[in-house]
């Protein structure tokens, strides 16, 4: 063991699938306390959904989508899957469960309903390298559910004096451009927590910077990313992070065995 470490749905079901609110602007003390993961609300912007509300919309949701998939259920890479992310969620800020879907598909693709519900597809998997990228790929996803951004996103949107999104059809140009300023500020957010979980799950957070450049970093870009954050901004970011609040530390998680059973099983 090596070690030192989607489709023709309503422009609501769209929104719902963004990522975070918060501004890098709004940074707290806590936010940055590795120590403070997991006894901190890190979800504090308003939210007209109450958890509960967010579960049920998600499930119905997830009920929608799954009609279109087909899944991976070889036992082999689910449970291996499921055992990554839930050290990753036992080291995150996350108040509700986690539900991991994997895709039968070659696209390069990841996306996450409301109330905890994350799809990746084979096709990104096969793109990681080492158990540390995997741990990033799901880090970013659980932060996704601790600030609990899909429904604090169309909370926000739905209170615009220049579009309400929800319960309407659909979304203005003036939205459009308002979800977008808010959906590439929610990336770097994502950024942001879940390279702090990859650190707190004992893994080497340049794991987490290795993972973003491999798939941002690809030309072309795979299409489901194009419209992320520009990749030099989000390194930079990150860099800034890992090297203010991430003391070095020996024996920090790369891979592990256990990823290269994946990987094979995935490629067969």
């Amino acid at each position: 063991m090596r070690r030192c470490a989607v489709c023709g749905l309503s422009a609501v079901s769209l929104l719902l699938m963004a990522s975070f609110i918060f501004g890098q602007g709004k940074r707290s003390q806590s936010d940055a306390d590795i120590s403070a993961i997991g006894h901190r609300d890190i979800a504090r912007t308003p939210n007209s959904y109450t958890v509960e509300q967010e579960v049920e919309l998600g499930n119905k949701l997830a009920l929608t989508w799954d009609k279109q998939f087909r899944f991976i259920s070889d036992p082999a890479i689910t449970s291996y899957v499921q055992r990554v992310n839930a050290a990753i969620e036992q080291n995150s800020d996350k108040h509700l469960p986690v539900t991991i879907k994997l895709i039968d598909a070659e696209e390069v693709k990841a996306f996450a309903l409301p109330g905890g519900h994350l799809y990746i597809t084979r096709g990104l998997l096969l793109r990681l390298e080492n158990e540390g990228q995997l741990a990033s790929l799901l880090a970013r996803g659980v932060a996704r559910v601790a600030l609990r951004s899909y429904t604090n996103i169309a909370t926000i949107m739905d209170r615009s004096p220049s579009r309400r999104i929800l319960p309407g059809p659909g979304v203005s140009a003036t939205g459009s451009a308002q979800f977008q300023e808010l959906d590439r500020d929610a990336e770097l957010d994502a950024d942001y927590f879940g390279v702090q979980y990859v650190y707190k799950s004992g893994y080497d957070p340049t794991c987490f910077t290795d993972f973003v450049q491999r798939i941002w970093g690809t030309n072309p870009i795979p299409k489901w990313f194009r419209d992320y954050p520009p990749l030099p901004k989000r390194l930079r970011a990150l860099q800034k992070e890992i090297a203010g609040i991430m003391p070095t530390r020996e024996g920090a998680i790369t891979t592990t065995p256990e990823f290269q059973e994946f990987r094979v099983a995935l490629m067969q």
